[in-house]
């Protein structure tokens, strides 16, 4: 029988699972996402769907901007410059999906006290979201004073096993969640002091940005506007500033609403976008979560390419030389 992939015509024999595709494609074990006739397959269906006449298969990398396009955070390189977090969403197996749809290779989970009394069964977001496929990324959220915010981050280190990289953000106030940005220099210092790889969420003032990558912060992460807010980014030149006076990744975190607004990130030269509602809330998480994943891409390919400079006036594409009225 015939299937596509990737557009490519294949034979394949009659009862030819996915999973074995993927190993004849030298793929076993890599980090792919795989859409079949335009729905996401979750990876642990890939060695029960047998494949028909005709079935269309996409196989995806996990990368942003190119496949040789990456970037270091606290030494370790990632190709895909969308990170993505786990609240929101209706149910698990929505939040899995739409990660898959994401590409994202950095997941940001927030740490609360477990229920006592929760069910037996009640699935677990690690049981979910493989701490073996993806980098979990602790973060701080609910955090309004720096001990809150050093006290959570040494418990996702016990929870993860020693992991050292986290999410640091101390919030001012419940109204605007703006970033308490006093407290979070002295979060930031006592962290980085105890061996966390910090990444820290702050406002888009370039000069506490800076401010935290000399004290330590293996990346920086500036508002585009409010948390959850979907406005965009506010103020890009600022954005811009802090971009080209960093020496560590900066990532644009909270505030994005729509693919545009990734895209408008990457333009500006920002290593990465981190969000959560944006994609959870969108009517159709999974297609928005795609819709990021591609935005960013654009986004950092326009960043690499180079736009034209703004004209005041146009400028003819074709040339006026031998016209014949």
């Amino acid at each position: 029988m015939i299937v596509f992939i990737n557009g490519e015509t294949h034979e394949c024999a009659d009862g030819t699972l996915v999973a074995d595709v993927v190993a004849k494609l030298g793929l076993t074990g890599k980090k792919i996402a795989i859409e079949l006739n335009q729905e996401i397959l979750p990876f642990q269906h890939y060695a029960s769907q047998a494949l028909q006449a005709g079935d269309r298969m996409e196989i995806v990398h996990a990368i942003g901007g190119g496949q040789d396009d990456s970037f270091i955070l606290a030494g370790v390189e990632y190709h895909s410059r969308l990170l993505v977090g786990t609240g929101k969403y209706k149910d698990m197996a929505e939040t899995r999906l739409a990660i898959e749809a994401s590409g994202a290779q950095i997941v940001t989970v927030a740490i609360r006290r477990t229920n006592i009394g929760q069910n037996p069964g009640e699935p677990n977001l690690l049981d979910v979201i493989s701490p073996d496929r993806y980098t979990i990324l602790p973060n701080t959220a609910g955090c309004y004073t720096a001990d809150e915010a050093v006290r959570t981050c040494r418990l996702g280190r016990e929870l993860l096993g020693g992991h050292k990289l986290v999410k640091l953000e101390v919030l001012a106030d419940q109204k605007t969640l703006f970033p308490d940005v006093a407290e979070t220099f002295i979060a930031a210092e006592r962290l980085v002091k105890e061996g966390f790889d910090v990444m820290v969420y702050t406002n888009d003032d370039p000069i506490a940005a800076k401010r935290l990558e000399d004290m330590g912060c293996v990346a920086v992460m500036p508002l585009a506007a409010p948390i959850g807010s979907g406005l965009g980014i506010r103020n890009p030149y600022n954005i811009l500033t802090i971009v080209e006076n960093a020496n560590v990744p900066i990532l644009v975190d909270a505030g994005v609403g729509t693919a545009s607004d990734a895209a408008i990130a990457m333009e500006l030269g920002c290593a990465g976008v981190l969000m959560n509602t944006a994609i959870a809330e969108a009517k159709n998480p999974i297609l928005m979560a795609t819709a990021m994943r591609n935005g960013i891409m654009a986004g950092r390919q326009a960043y690499l390419a180079g736009r034209m400079p703004r004209k005041r006036f146009a400028s003819a594409s074709s040339p006026i030389d031998g016209l014949f009225f």
